[in-house]
């Protein structure tokens, strides 16, 4: 996968978790939950639904890799969807 297409998953779902909220206005190094108003199931809820949709296993202990857009974005890219 290129990384506009992780890109893309990564924001689609991110509108799926918080449909009131613009993913593309998310600031890419801060926080996934504070910007997006989200609790902790929710998080939950977006590591397994990209890890649904990459085919790309995240382990519990890189969730925290995973807390903002570039900090996914990078993992996915790492863990081999790219």
């Amino acid at each position: 996968m290129t990384p506009d297409e992780i890109k893309r998953v990564l924001f689609e779902e991110l509108g799926n978790i918080a449909p009131e909220a613009d993913p593309a206005a998310v600031d890419p190094d801060a926080d996934l939950r504070e910007e997006l108003d989200i609790d902790s199931m929710d998080f939950l809820n977006l590591i397994i639904a990209l890890h649904k949709r990459l085919k790309v296993e995240i382990p519990e202990a890189d969730y925290a890799r995973l807390a903002t857009v570039n900090g996914a974005l990078g993992y996915l890219a790492r863990a081999g969807t790219a």
